[in-house]
C-alpha cells in the first residue's frame, strides 16, 4: 500500500507542474484561428474592391466603345458628337465623358468616374482634363467624319 501512495504522490506532484498546459494550448490555438479568419476576411474586401473597381473599367470601355459606333454609324454628322464634360452620373459614378477630335477624321473619347468614397482629381494632362479619380480613353479612326 506504501508503494501506492508513494506512485501516487510522485504523479499528483508532476501533475502540478503541467496544470494549465491544456488551457495554454488551447489559447493560443484559438489565437492563431482567430489570425486566419481576420486575414480571410480582409481577402474579402480586397476582392470586393477590385471586383466593384473592374466593374466600373468594363462599364467606362463599353460607354466609350458605344460612342464611338454611334459616330461610325453616322459619319455624316460626327462633328456634332464633339462633348466636352458630360455627365454620365446613372451609368457610372460621379462618371464624366468627353470627346474631342485632335485631327480630322479621328475621334478620342475619354470617360471618367469617381467611386464612392474616391476622391476626384483634376487631371491637367490631355484627354483626362477633368475632375476625376480614373480615366478610360480611347482613339478610333472613322472615314467621313
Amino acid at each position: 500500500m506504501m508503494h501506492t501512495q508513494k506512485l501516487y504522490s510522485a504523479y499528483c506532484k508532476n501533475f502540478s507542474k503541467q496544470q494549465g498546459a491544456v488551457l495554454l494550448e488551447a489559447l493560443i490555438a484559438i489565437l492563431i484561428f482567430s489570425m486566419g479568419i481576420l486575414a480571410l476576411v480582409g481577402l474579402q474586401a480586397a476582392m470586393l474592391q477590385n471586383t466593384t473597381d473592374s466593374k466600373f473599367r468594363a462599364d467606362a470601355s463599353y460607354i466609350a466603345q458605344q460612342r464611338i459606333g454611334t459616330i461610325w454609324a453616322d459619319p455624316a454628322n460626327a462633328a456634332t458628337y464633339v462633348t466636352s464634360n458630360s455627365s454620365l452620373s446613372p451609368a457610372l459614378p460621379g462618371g464624366l465623358l468627353t470627346i474631342t477630335q485632335p485631327v480630322p477624321g479621328q475621334f478620342q473619347v475619354a470617360v471618367g468616374w469617381t467611386a464612392p468614397g474616391e476622391t476626384a482629381l483634376t487631371v491637367a494632362t490631355s484627354p483626362c482634363a477633368m475632375a476625376v479619380a480614373h480615366c478610360f480613353t480611347t482613339i478610333a479612326s472613322i472615314a467621313g467624319g
